[in-house]
C-alpha cells in the first residue's frame, strides 16, 4: 500500500520531525568533533556516540523523498517548476542571511567596489554560505533526476530493484577508502551517490516485509551500526591512511544500515498519540524545510549571545538540549516569518 494513503502518512510524518531533530544534534555535537580540537575524552566520546546516532538524518530525508514521490506520475516540467520554487527561493533567502551573518561576524568584508561585492556573494551562492546548505544543493540535483529514476521504479519489477540497490551498495562498499584497492576501473558511477536512498526508501516504505520480529531485528542493527560507527571513528583519528570522518559519511555502509533500520523502525511502529500532539506535529512539519534552513543561524546566536551549546554542562545532556532550544526557537522564527508579507515565498 502507498505510504501516503490516509492511515500510512503518521509514520512517515513521525519520522521527518526525528530526523530534523536528528540533523540539529549532530550540528551541536560536531564542534567537539572537529579535527584538531583538543577535549576531554569523556566529552569527545559524548559527542562522538550522540553523532553516531543520529547519523541517519540527511538519508532518511532522502528516503522520505523516495517513499513519497518515486511512485508517482509527473508531467517533468509541471514538476520541476513546483518542486524547485518551493526548494530554490527560500534556499536564496536563507543564503543571503547567512551572507550577512558572515559579514556581521567579519568573516568576509565588502569594499567600494559593487562588482567585486556582486562577485563575492555569486562566489558564495555557488559554493553554500553555511556548512549545511550542501543539503540543499544535492536535494536539486536529485529532483532532476526523480522523473527519470521514478518512471524506472514505477515499471520495474521487485528483482530489478533490488538489482539496482544490490549494485548500488557493491559500488559503495569499493569506493570506501578501506577498499579502494578493489575498486575497478570500470566506470560505475551511474550507481553511486544519494539517489540510492531514494529507490531504498521507495523499496522499504512498499514492501511488505514477512520477517517474525522484524522491528526488533531493527533495533539490533541500529545498536550495532551505531557501535560500529563510533568505534570506528575513534579508531581511524589521527591515521593518515583514511580520513577522520570516514565513518560519519552519509553515503557509507555503516550509515546506511543505521538508516535503513531506523526507517523500518518508524515503519513497524505504531503510535497512539492525543490530537494536540498530532495537530503539533503537522503543524511544525508544515515548516520542516525551513527549520532545516535556518537553525545554523540560531544555533549561532545562542552560542554568541547565550552561551548556550555543548558547553552548558555533560554533553551528553548538553547537546540534545540545545539542539531542543534551537528547535523551538527556529520553528517560531520561520513560524513568524511565514505570516510576514511575502513570507510564505521565503520561510521554506
Amino acid at each position: 500500500m502507498s505510504p501516503d494513503k490516509a492511515g500510512n502518512i503518521d509514520w512517515i510524518s513521525n519520522l521527518r520531525i526525528i530526523a530534523l531533530y536528528a540533523v540539529i544534534v549532530l550540528h551541536c555535537s560536531s564542534p567537539l568533533l572537529m579535527p584538531g580540537a583538543s577535549f576531554p575524552a569523556a566529552d569527545w566520546w559524548a559527542a562522538d556516540i550522540l553523532n553516531a546516532i543520529v547519523r541517519f538524518a540527511v538519508p532518511v530525508f532522502v528516503m522520505i523523498t523516495g517513499a513519497l514521490l518515486l511512485h508517482r506520475e509527473y508531467e517533468i516540467g509541471d514538476f520541476l517548476r513546483k518542486r524547485l520554487t518551493r526548494v530554490v527561493v527560500p534556499f536564496l533567502f536563507w543564503s543571503l542571511i547567512y551572507i550577512w551573518y558572515s559579514w556581521y561576524n567579519e568573516e568576509i568584508t565588502f569594499g567600494n567596489n559593487a562588482w567585486a561585492n556582486v562577485k563575492q556573494v555569486l562566489h558564495l551562492l555557488k559554493y553554500g554560505s553555511s556548512y549545511h546548505l550542501w543539503y540543499v544543493y544535492m536535494l536539486i540535483g536529485l529532483y532532476f533526476f526523480i522523473p527519470v529514476i521514478g518512471k524506472f521504479v514505477r515499471n520495474a519489477s521487485e528483482k530489478e530493484i533490488l538489482y539496482f540497490l544490490v549494485v548500488w551498495f557493491a559500488v559503495m562498499l569499493i569506493t570506501q577508502p578501506y577498499l579502494v584497492r578493489f575498486d575497478p576501473s570500470v566506470d560505475m558511477h551511474y550507481f553511486a551517490g544519494y539517489a540510492g536512498y531514494l529507490v531504498l526508501g521507495h523499496y522499504l516504505a512498499f514492501k511488505d516485509f514477512k520477517v517474525k520480529h522484524l522491528r526488533l531485528w531493527m533495533v539490533i542493527l541500529f545498536i550495532c551500526s551505531v557501535a560500529l560507527i563510533a568505534i570506528g571513528s575513534e579508531l581511524v583519528i589521527g591515521n593518515s591512511k583514511w580520513p577522520g570522518t570516514m565513518f560519519y559519511e552519509p553515503v557509507n555502509p555503516t550509515v546506511l544500515m543505521l538508516s535503513a533500520s531506523v526507517f523500518l523502525i518508524a515503519k513497524l511502529t505504531t503510535m497512539k498519540m492525543r490530537p494536540a500532539i498530532i495537530g503539533a506535529r503537522d503543524l511544525v512539519g508544515k515548516y520542516n524545510y525551513g527549520i532545516y534552513l535556518g537553525h545554523a543561524l540560531v544555533l549561532y546566536f545562542l552560542d554568541d549571545l547565550f552561551d548556550i551549546s555543548y558547553k552548558l554542562g555533560l554533553p551528553f545532556i548538553s547537546i540534545p538540549l540545545t539542539a531542543l532550544i534551537c528547535f523551538v526557537i527556529t520553528f517560531g522564527l520561520v513560524f513568524i516569518i511565514n505570516k510576514l508579507p511575502l513570507g510564505k515565498w521565503v520561510s521554506g
